[in-house]
């Protein structure tokens, strides 16, 4: 059973990777890219289940989050062009 799911997985990264790679905007190939970061953290606790290392989800909830802060950063630079900026409503109150 998780097996299948592990090559059902496989397949969805691919497809995943060929939108990030075809992708016509940058948001299409950012929203693959997140994609493919959850396909990965699935893969991961699916491969621990199949190994007999259940602990292997702790790492994959650990890359989850990572693949979360990790959107946010590329797009608060995509809007505003620096990651050091705390935005438009800081700037006003100083």
């Amino acid at each position: 059973m998780y097996a299948a799911g592990a090559i059902a997985l496989l397949v969805a990264l691919g497809l995943a990777l060929a939108r990030a790679v075809l992708g016509p905007t940058v948001f299409d190939r950012l929203q693959a890219a997140n994609t493919i970061g959850t396909l990965a953290m699935l893969m991961l606790a699916v491969l621990g289940f199949l190994t007999g290392r259940p602990e292997f989800l702790d790492l994959a909830l650990v890359y989850g989050l990572l693949n979360v802060v990790g959107t946010i950063a590329v797009l608060k630079f995509f809007r505003y062009g620096d990651l050091g900026n705390p935005g438009e409503d800081a700037e006003q109150n100083t």
